[in-house]
């Protein structure tokens, strides 16, 4: 190769590179314009509304109530036992049977006092004839009046020892003082029984009393007569009805409680004595109350806040505000807000998660105040 071959070629070298470089400046700039050229002819990307659904703050009057846990007593409840001793003869009922009032449930062996009635039944007969015929003879003066005084008295000692007796026999018979269930039977036929030994137990499930008791601070709001909603986990969404007959004079020493007894009808004997109820007692509602669904309401370290919305037509839509608010009792899915908004507001109860501070909202769903 000579000289000047050398020497031409690192020029054309350069010259190829330049040329490779123009030719990727032009394609790339040619791009860059285009692009320019498409994002000048497509429009702005807006912010879309957010649809949420809405409702509007209405005053209204909630109720207000006293709640506590309370236990069912019966109204009537005896432990049935013996007064006196002796051999169960018969038993006229079975555990778990409905017995009436006076219904014989237990006989004691009573033979002895039955022929001592007799005898004296018989003596009190006797007796009245002999005053009969000495009545008759004092009065023609055949016989002293000294001796018709002896023989009335006679009589009236014969008759005595009758009513004695007859109340000797009654206490060997054990009879259900009041209309009811009989409990467990303690008794066997043929067993001896001793004074006070327990036989049964009779409860009347017609009525029950409800006893609970309530803060001290609460008893300028206790009146007899008022309403007490009772429920019973036994019995899921079943609802009973009681009235206070009994608010205790002396506040607890060691609680520092009122006791309230209040009574209740027990249709189909479903409650029992011994089970533990809620007791929620009525008081005058709370008028001009503002209330919105629990749903509505964010809860954040700093406090509750509301989403409200806000602009000429907030029942369509407008500006989402976030408020500050105070809450106070809950009732059912409901809750109170004592500060923060005003009669009128048009809140999101659904949806304002996805809303940020004063973005577009949409209401797509207008709700009532019961959240439906």
């Amino acid at each position: 190769m000579s000289s000047i071959e050398r020497s031409s070629a690192p020029w054309r070298q350069r010259r190829t590179i330049l040329v490779t470089l123009i030719v990727l400046g032009l394609m790339f700039g040619s791009l860059f314009l285009w692009r320019a050229y498409r994002m000048s002819q497509t429009p702005a990307w807006q912010q879309q509304a957010t649809a949420v659904a809405a409702m509007r703050v209405a005053p209204q009057d909630v109720p207000v109530s006293l709640e506590a846990i309370g236990t069912l007593a019966a109204v009537r409840e005896v432990s049935l036992s013996s007064e006196v001793p002796g051999r169960v003869t018969a038993i006229g009922f079975e555990g778990g049977a409905q017995v009436g009032a006076g219904a014989l449930l237990v006989q004691l062996d009573d033979g002895p006092e039955r022929a001592d009635r007799e005898a004296a039944r018989i003596r009190a007969a006797f007796g009245g004839v002999q005053v009969a015929r000495s009545e008759q003879l004092a009065a023609t003066g055949a016989e002293p009046r000294e001796l018709l005084d002896q023989r009335r008295a006679d009589r009236d000692q014969a008759i005595a020892a009758v009513r004695q007796l007859d109340a000797r026999l009654s206490q060997k018979r054990i009879r259900a003082p009041f209309a009811g269930e009989i409990g467990i039977r303690r008794v066997n036929l043929g067993q001896y029984l001793s004074p006070g030994t327990a036989v049964a137990t009779l409860t009347d499930l017609s009525r029950l009393n409800v006893e609970f008791a309530l803060p001290q601070q609460e008893i300028s709001r206790l009146r007899k007569g008022a309403v007490v909603t009772v429920t019973s986990d036994g019995y899921p969404g079943r609802v009973f009805t009681a009235r206070v007959r009994t608010i205790e004079p002396q506040i607890d020493n060691d609680t520092r409680n009122v006791a309230v007894q209040a009574v209740m009808a027990n249709p189909g004997g479903a409650l029992r004595p011994g089970m533990y109820v809620s007791a929620a007692l009525a008081l005058p509602p709370q008028a001009g109350a503002l209330m919105v669904p629990a749903t509505a309401i964010q809860t954040s370290p700093q406090g509750n806040t509301i989403v409200v919305v806000r602009g000429k037509t907030p029942r369509q839509g407008g500006k989402a505000h976030i408020v500050p608010v105070v809450t106070g009792r809950r009732i059912g899915n409901q809750v109170i807000v004592t500060s923060g908004l005003k009669s009128g507001d048009i809140v999101v109860v659904e949806g304002q998660l996805r809303v940020p501070p004063g973005g577009e909202v949409k209401v797509t769903r207008f709700v009532t105040a019961s959240g439906r």
